[in-house]
């Protein structure tokens, strides 16, 4: 039995009237402890299969399964970083992380929930900034208080959606080391979705990609059977990742054609392939 498990799960929106299918006949099945990345197009639905994870909505068919168990509604066993950092502007650093601590950890004492809170901001680097407020901080800085606050929570699935796709290179550089650094030190089961087939080739150990929409699914695994911790110039460079990353973008790019309303854009240099529109 797989740790987290999706099982011919589907999700339609209505709009204005008309129901729109999003995704279709999704089965995944992931273990505890693994790193899983998810591509794919605009719009393929990966933010709905993020929240169907979470048990922010509940799929119209098929099941949504942690340890066995129907997911039916959020739980602090599954803490979501999502792109738009979600911050409370009037609170200082400290206080937003202690917001979760002081849902998952009722029974706690104030000073034992102070040392959980400073605990974590040390993990991601922010210390310095615990009494500051988010206005104050750089985007790199805010998406650390959001990671730190979920990881506060202590949950047993890790969901990331596109924590990083908002920042500059060598801001979402340096998380990415951090993201990579506490998945080392807990081995937490994750699943990221991003649109960049380097950040998943760094920090996953499978990569799936989705088909485009509307009625999205998922498209075959691939594996990324290589050492931790990856090094950069060897993604960049390395035959075998320079393998994976053009089958992955031929899959994509095969996918597109067979939608004539998704763009296709030529690769903007052989070690970045580009397809328009992919993965937000």
């Amino acid at each position: 039995m797989a740790f987290l498990e999706l099982d011919g799960v589907s999700k339609s929106f209505t709009v204005n009237g008309k129901t729109k299918p999003v995704l279709r006949e999704i089965n995944l099945s992931i273990e505890q402890g693994e790193f899983v990345a998810i591509v794919g197009f605009s719009g393929s639905g990966k933010t709905t299969l993020m929240s169907l994870m979470a048990g922010l909505i509940l799929p119209d068919e098929g099941e949504v399964r942690l340890h066995g168990e129907r997911v039916t509604g959020p739980s602090p066993n599954r803490g979501i970083v999502f792109q738009n950092y979600s911050l409370l502007p009037w609170l200082t650093v400290f206080e937003n992380v202690k917001l979760a601590v002081d849902q998952v950890c009722r029974g706690w004492t104030t000073e034992r929930k102070r040392e959980r809170v400073l605990e974590y901001l040390k993990m991601v680097n922010l210390s310095p900034a615990a009494q500051k407020r988010p206005a104050q901080l750089s985007g790199g800085m805010r998406q650390r208080v959001s990671v730190a606050r979920t990881l506060a929570m202590d949950p047993e699935v890790l969901l990331l959606d596109e924590p990083l796709g908002a920042l500059d290179a060598l801001t979402r550089a340096t998380l990415q080391d951090e993201i990579e650094r506490i998945w080392e030190r807990d081995r937490k089961t994750c699943v990221l979705i991003t649109n960049d087939l380097d950040e998943a080739l760094l920090l996953a150990d499978r990569i799936i990609p989705m088909t485009a929409g509307p009625g999205a699914t998922l498209g075959p695994s691939f594996a990324v059977d290589a050492e931790r911790p990856r090094d950069r110039r060897a993604i960049a460079k390395g035959a075998e990742f320079k393998h994976l990353r053009r089958e992955l973008t031929e899959w994509l790019l095969t996918v597109a054609r067979q939608q004539p309303t998704l763009p296709v854009s030529a690769p903007s240099s052989p070690q970045h392939p580009v397809v328009s529109g992919a993965a937000t």
